[in-house]
């Protein structure tokens, strides 16, 4: 039985009381499962629909059509026993100004109906470094710390399924190791996380399986390394203060002074060096590397690569990527 089970949701919302408005698609016909102990990726632009499927599944939305299932539990006609299940961190940073560290896990615990949770609380509280908070208002605290309070809320009932919505946008380097040390080790004991993220990288370290999603459909569903591997472009990387040249400046990804050239085979970057001098363009720090999760995202959303039909009963679906 799958950990979570989207099966055909769609989600239309209404169209806003304006002239020439249109009801929004926000997904369209989502299938996929997610087994028990995976850790897997949810990956889409802004608008892409992710936040909407995790509201579906956390059961703050209801869909248009289809169903969501948490171990079985329909989110909808079985919400308590679902929502016992799960756990969500949301990205929204949502505290009671009132309390301390410690009364916010136990009062949370109360809803699970779980009593002198302390034990629990304790680990959790050393796991994601909390120790030295636990008394301190809620108030008090920096928006790091906030956000460590919330992924120890959604696991202080010890849900088997945890849901990770954007857990390390605008955090430290400190907090998003500790948070992937502790979730990781959670799944490495048998907890299914599912991960909605924007730092590919964290993505691509964390995740054995994938699922993009492009205008509220699924785009790719595939193993990390079977969408890395297909990959069949090289990327010469480089730094510099000059324009490129349009022919290559149309290819590039550009991100302040570095630039990222797709190349498939030598006597291509050969091709891209030799046309950088002739223009006059200034290189440092010339690399050439593999293809990584990012170049395989944006290929994906910009339509160079072709991915493969989609089958929710398979857990791969090929992708063929020219990055």
């Amino acid at each position: 039985m799958p950990a979570i089970s989207f099966q055909s949701v769609s989600k239309v919302y209404p169209a806003a009381r304006r002239p020439g408005a249109r009801p929004l698609q926000a997904l369209d016909e989502v299938n996929f499962d997610i087994e028990e102990g995976e850790f897997f990726g949810l990956l889409g632009p802004n608008g892409a629909g992710k936040t909407t499927l995790i509201s579906i599944l956390a059961g703050l939305a209801r869909p248009s059509s289809g169903s969501v299932k948490v171990h079985g539990f329909d989110v909808q006609a079985d919400f308590v026993q679902a929502r016992r299940h799960l756990g969500v961190v949301p990205q929204e940073l949502v505290f009671d100004p009132f309390f301390t560290v410690r009364e916010a896990l136990v009062f949370q615990s109360g809803y699970f109906g779980l009593y002198h949770n302390d034990v629990w609380i304790d680990e959790l509280l050393h796991g994601l470094g909390l120790a030295d908070k636990a008394k301190a208002n809620m108030r008090q605290l920096s928006g790091g710390m906030k956000r460590r309070v919330l992924v120890a809320q959604a696991l202080v009932h010890k849900p088997p399924v945890i849901v990770l919505d954007e857990p390390t946008a605008g955090v430290d380097v400190e907090l998003r190791q500790t948070l992937w040390h502790f979730v990781a080790d959670l799944n490495r004991q048998g907890h299914t996380v599912l991960l909605t993220t924007h730092y590919l990288e964290e993505a691509e370290a964390l995740c054995s399986r994938l699922a993009m999603l492009k205008q509220g459909r699924v785009i790719a569903l595939e193993r990390t390394s079977t969408l890395l591997n297909s990959a069949t472009a090289n990327v010469l990387y480089f730094k510099t203060d000059d324009p490129l040249p349009p022919a290559l400046a149309a290819l590039a990804r550009v991100t302040g002074r570095i630039a990222e050239l797709p190349a498939n085979d030598t006597a291509e970057i050969e091709r891209h060096l030799a046309a950088l001098r002739e223009a006059g363009v200034k290189v440092e720090d010339v690399e050439i590397r593999k293809a990584d999760l990012e170049d395989v995202f944006i290929a994906l959303m910009n339509g160079t690569a072709t991915p493969a039909p989609v089958d929710p009963r398979s857990t791969a679906a090929s992708v063929e990527v020219q990055a």
